[in-house]
């Protein structure tokens, strides 16, 4: 969610941050639950990346086309690191609460209605979050496309 390139010590402060509130808040997870261990630690790693989002201020990272389509694939165009680039960029400029939706469906593989126990959101409001940032992605890929 805070995108790797140009941000590794946000990303290690926000990981440590979250493993901290993990562990202060261990004892009250409930194993019997809703919710499995592996969705509670999504959820509260999730809340930690929204908070950290929602108070800092923007800053532009400088994109690493292979950090986006791994190394082995880096070299085959300009066409995929603009790809790459406009994927990355695009996600940066979701607002936080739709980008952290989408990043549970489409890297987490979390279904509809754990990412709205994640989220602590009503699933209509998860699947129209999915959608914004479905939208918002088919604009940039269109821009990219027909450059």
């Amino acid at each position: 969610m805070l995108g790797a390139a140009g941000r590794a010590g946000v990303v290690e402060d926000v990981t440590q941050e979250a493993l901290i509130r993990i562990v202060r808040a261990l004892p009250r997870f409930v194993d019997d639950g809703p919710a499995k261990l592996s969705t509670w630690v999504l959820t509260v790693a999730t809340r930690t990346v929204i908070d950290d989002l929602r108070r800092r201020v923007r800053v532009v990272a400088t994109f690493d086309p292979e950090v986006a389509i791994g190394p082995e694939r880096a070299d085959t165009g300009a066409e995929q690191h603009a790809l790459a680039a406009a994927i990355a960029s695009a996600l940066d400029e979701l607002a936080p609460e739709i980008r952290a939706a989408f990043v549970l469906r489409a890297y987490h593989e979390l279904t509809y209605p754990e990412i709205a126990a994640a989220l602590e959101i009503d699933l209509g409001t998860v699947k129209s979050r999915l959608w914004r940032a479905r939208a918002a992605l088919q604009v940039r890929l269109r821009e990219v496309h027909h450059g």
